[in-house]
């Protein structure tokens, strides 16, 4: 075995048998009652459409599968079709709605569920003193009202806040006793669960089934592929978008950071733009516009001149439609003063320090696992020092998203997503999420001071 890959074989097991990871602990208490889901998250009415709901009831096997009735208006309409129409009418989220149906009478994945589960479907309207047969409380009986009111109440709720005229509602940053705990709910989602449900109990289910069905945990810049099925996608801009072909994977990517996943973790992303050719790839429009692909975006050249100038090759561009190159957001032109668009490493002869040059700002390699983890691919060029002080100077290099890092001073493994270092919450969440410890790579605590400290990683599985 390599000095390295048995030194850092040691120093994972030292991690998981001698150190308590300060975050890890037992699923409860990676709940957070003051932080329940995100305000995003509760409004975001299109994480799903009309198909995507009904695929999904189908997927858990319970009644609402093919179960019927008639809507508001009299018409027959599936529960899809009802959970759906309900979430686009108040722009609240149907994930909320599918959660809050197998929270309350545990429709979703029950195929012989009673009269009175279906007529109280989201527990809308009830209360531990309440009498059904009380006409207060009758009037909000049935499978389709349930539904309605429930996406209405949380809209009313957030109107409300906006409003700021109903204080007896559960206020941001305000503390409250819920069943001997003291909750401050830290956003309006949280407070509007704490309206719906009072108790802290029944948040916590909610929670736990958001984030069995929902959350979407990969950080950005994961690299997933379906178990057993062909194809990879990268989670990036919180969508799942896929490669369709190897080129344009391999010019970015390493297969060995591909995790394995089940289709359900991939499904909980909407579909993002396909990726189609790999970085740096030169594309020309119809009009005869040559542009370089950078990060997924279009950077039009300007001119032939500054084509031989920066010195590309004409045997390389590919020749695309508009329907084509409309998936590539169009960013500002390469021009003479674009000095290095696709990034160089150049190195100072005389002190040795290495700094990454993309159009004509310098950015410093703090140290040699950063060279290693973004530019594995990249040469290097030497040279003086006067030439690098042409450049003004931008804060250091992060690592990219997506990597696994750790260091020997902290034990704690971290996931980079957004410029952060997500720790991961512990050894079984990096197990069951599909990482490696192979591509854990153990940096100094320096590089990892160039990342702020984001929420942990956690599952429920």
């Amino acid at each position: 075995m390599h000095i390295f890959q048995r030194s850092f074989f040691l120093f994972i097991l030292f991690i998981i048998y001698y150190y308590p990871f300060p975050v890890f602990s037992v699923q409860a208490t990676n709940f957070n009652p003051n932080y329940i889901i995100s305000d995003h998250e509760l409004t975001d009415y299109q994480t799903m459409n009309l198909t995507s709901v009904q695929k999904f009831l189908e997927s858990k096997s319970g009644i609402l599968a093919y179960f019927k009735a008639s809507d508001l208006s009299g018409q027959i309409k599936s529960s899809g079709e009802i959970i759906f129409e309900a979430s686009q009418k108040y722009k609240i989220n149907p994930q909320i709605i599918l959660v809050l149906l197998q929270k309350e009478q545990s429709l979703i994945e029950n195929p012989a569920p009673t009269e009175d589960n279906l007529n109280w479907a989201t527990g809308f309207g009830l209360c531990e003193s309440c009498n059904k047969k009380d006409p207060k409380i009758s009037q909000f009986r049935g499978f389709v009202k349930q539904i309605d009111k429930a996406a209405e109440i949380f809209r009313w709720y957030l109107e409300e806040y906006e409003k700021k005229s109903s204080l007896w509602l559960h206020q941001v940053g305000q503390t409250y006793q819920i069943d001997n705990q003291k909750i401050t709910p830290l956003n309006y989602a949280t407070a509007c669960l704490y309206n719906y449900t009072p108790h802290w109990r029944g948040n916590f289910n909610f929670w736990q089934i958001w984030n069995k069905w929902f959350a979407k945990i990969y950080p950005e810049g994961t690299l997933l592929q379906v178990k057993r099925e062909p194809g990879i996608w990268l989670i990036q801009g919180g969508k799942r978008r896929p490669f369709l072909n190897k080129a344009a994977f391999l010019s970015s990517y390493d297969p060995k950071k591909v995790l394995q996943v089940e289709r359900i973790d991939l499904e909980r992303y909407e579909s993002g733009l396909p990726i189609k050719h790999p970085q740096y790839a030169l594309l020309r429009s119809p009009g005869g516009t040559v542009y370089l692909l950078i990060d997924g975006q279009r950077r039009g050249i300007i001119s032939r001149e500054v084509f031989r100038t920066i010195g590309f090759n004409p045997e390389e561009i590919i020749d695309l439609d508009w329907q084509e190159l409309v998936f590539y957001p169009e960013v500002e032109p390469i021009t003479l003063k674009s000095v290095f668009p696709a990034g160089a490493l150049l190195q100072d002869k005389t002190t040795g320090g290495v700094w990454y040059v993309k159009n004509g700002i310098k950015r410093a390699i703090i140290d040699y696992t950063i060279l290693k983890i973004n530019f594995s691919k990249h040469s290097i060029a030497i040279v003086d020092p006067e030439e690098l002080k042409r450049y003004p100077t931008q804060e250091p290099i992060k690592i990219k998203d997506g990597e696994l890092v750790s260091s020997s001073q902290v034990p704690t493994i971290y996931i980079i997503s957004n410029g952060e270092k997500l720790p991961i919450n512990s050894p079984s969440t990096f197990v069951k999420l599909g990482y490696k410890w192979e591509n854990v790579t153990l940096v100094p605590e320096k590089v990892l001071q160039l990342h702020p400290t984001g929420l942990p990683v956690s599952v429920i599985r």
